[in-house]
């Protein structure tokens, strides 16, 4: 995710190998360099490479702090004095843009408490993000959340123990960690997406910046996994965060571009100085062709699943379903997609999930019917399971903020005006909770009775530096929030995190 392989290479790094890959062959000449969790696992298979040394010299870098205890256990198998240096470098997590990282972890919470060990992981990927920025924050989390509570207290300990490693310069306004849980806001990741990198996502799956395209028909060999990095693919950075509707615009230009650069087929090589123009340029063109290729790909299957699937109509009612509160409407509305033979069964049941959520205390609900009309569809029980799960997951018992209602008159306005701005919007209207959460927050008038202080102390100032934690997952539309957040507010900085990165179907 961080390093191309080309790029590693211009470091003159020539091998790639994984510690627990057996049969290895011995390689004197080379030095290693080894980056590893600290994870006992690990440190036992170093442990029995240093008894056996296959390279000359060993530079180990761990991603977070690693026990006096395992560095003695190296030292102790290391007879034959090849390591050069033991270091902690912060990277326990995965940087997935500038201002979002994941820990892939999917499923944390049992219930409504933590897994010990997904805990475990999370505090540790946590406080590597925070060493790796320098920060030493004062966290705030949701109180309604136990799990919330729970690992603010563990980062918390972290630092409190290693406090020298968090000895930072202070700031005149302290960083802010703000822990929240997904249970809060489950419209946000069941909802069908309109912007490129959230879109590939819900209709593709991004798999660590690789998108598998092995499903799309009549694809070529050397497209079936690419990948999506705006590190390295300036078309992706341009446009992903751009609506659908401007990416084909893009994509055209870009093709037209293409082929005005296109070297002309027939273009005479005759002086020496034609064949160095010629080979000056061929890589330029030839980057430039995978992006195109790439790019139309993508962009293509999107286009052929959005008209297979019927999705602009399903998207219009799952955003009636997010932003309006017409029961009557809406009930009719699903009704009549769950009957429709273009509807693939899971838009079905993301649409009986939504109306579960949004509806499930009113007094003529419609879900018995629905979900009868769901089984009717699939023939099992599988996705009636699975809204029932959802609404126990998120549903209004269990929630700590108000989801649905507009807060007051001003806010039912600017949705209102929002509505006006163009009629693409009836796909975008819905706004994520986290907007609205970290609104407030930079404006200093989030809760302290809902969103508490760990500890005695509390900002004085509106906050500067905020991370935001996700528990049970963020997703790519709220990474299109705080990207909007932090261009339309100079001098804030925030960056969103979460145990993994969601779609309807993680």
């Amino acid at each position: 995710v961080v390093y191309t392989q080309s790029e590693i290479l211009q470091r003159e790094v020539y091998l790639f190998e994984r510690l627990d890959s057996p049969n290895r062959e011995p390689m004197k000449h080379l030095k290693a360099i080894c980056f590893l969790r600290p994870t006992k696992e690990n440190v036992e298979l170093l442990v029995q490479e240093l008894r056996r040394p296959k390279y000359s010299v060993y530079f180990i870098y761990f991603s977070n702090v690693i026990s006096k205890s395992d560095v003695k256990a190296l030292a102790e198998a290391d007879e034959q004095e090849v390591v050069a240096e033991v270091q902690e470098f912060y990277g326990d997590y995965i940087a997935v843009n500038p201002h979002v990282f994941s820990l892939n972890l999917l499923g944390c919470c049992r219930g409504r408490s933590w897994d010990p060990a997904q805990l475990t992981r999370t505090t540790q990927g946590l406080t590597a993000l925070l060493l790796s920025l320098k920060k030493c924050p004062m966290i705030r989390y949701q109180l309604s959340s136990e799990p919330a509570k729970r690992l603010a207290e563990c980062v918390k300990q972290v630092i409190t123990k290693e406090y020298e490693l968090f000895d930072f310069r202070r700031t005149e306004v302290p960083p802010l960690l703000l822990i929240l849980d997904r249970s809060d806001d489950a419209i946000t990741p069941l909802l069908n997406q309109w912007t490129y990198q959230a879109m590939v996502h819900e209709l593709l799956g991004i798999n660590n910046n690789r998108i598998d395209l092995s499903r799309v028909p009549g694809i070529s060999k050397d497209l079936r996994e690419v990948v999506l990095s705006a590190e390295n693919d300036e078309f992706y950075a341009n446009n992903m965060y751009l609506n659908f509707a401007e990416i084909g615009t893009n994509i055209k230009n870009l093709m037209e571009d293409f082929q005005r650069r296109k070297p002309k087929e027939q273009q005479k090589l005759e002086s020496i100085a034609d064949m160095k123009a010629f080979v000056e340029n061929y890589p330029q063109f030839k980057k430039m062709s995978g992006t195109v290729s790439k790019h139309v790909t993508v962009v293509g299957e999107l286009s052929r699943l959005v008209a297979e699937r019927n999705l602009l109509e399903v998207s219009e009612v799952e955003q009636e379903l997010a932003c309006q509160s017409d029961h009557s409407s809406a009930l009719q509305s699903v009704r009549r997609l769950l009957q429709s033979p273009r509807v693939s069964e899971l838009d079905a049941a993301r649409l009986v999930m939504l109306y579960a959520l949004r509806y499930e205390r009113h007094a003529s609900s419609g879900l018995p019917a629905l979900l009868e009309e769901l089984r009717g569809r699939g023939g099992t029980d599988r996705y009636r399971k699975l809204v029932s799960a959802v609404v126990e997951y998120g549903g209004k018992r269990v929630r700590g903020s108000d989801l649905f209602s507009p807060k007051d008159a001003v806010a039912i306005t600017k949705q209102f005006l929002k509505g006006l701005k163009g009629i693409e919007n009836v796909y975008t209207q819905h706004q994520p909770l986290l907007q609205e959460t970290l609104d407030q927050l930079i404006k200093g008038k989030l809760k302290d009775s809902q969103y508490p202080y760990l500890g005695p102390n509390t900002l004085r100032d509106r906050p500067q530096d905020i991370i935001v934690f996700l528990i049970g997952g963020a997703t790519y539309e709220e990474a299109l929030a705080v990207f909007n957040l932090n261009r339309s507010n100079p001098g804030v900085r925030i960056v969103l995190g979460g145990t993994t990165i969601h779609n309807t179907r993680r």
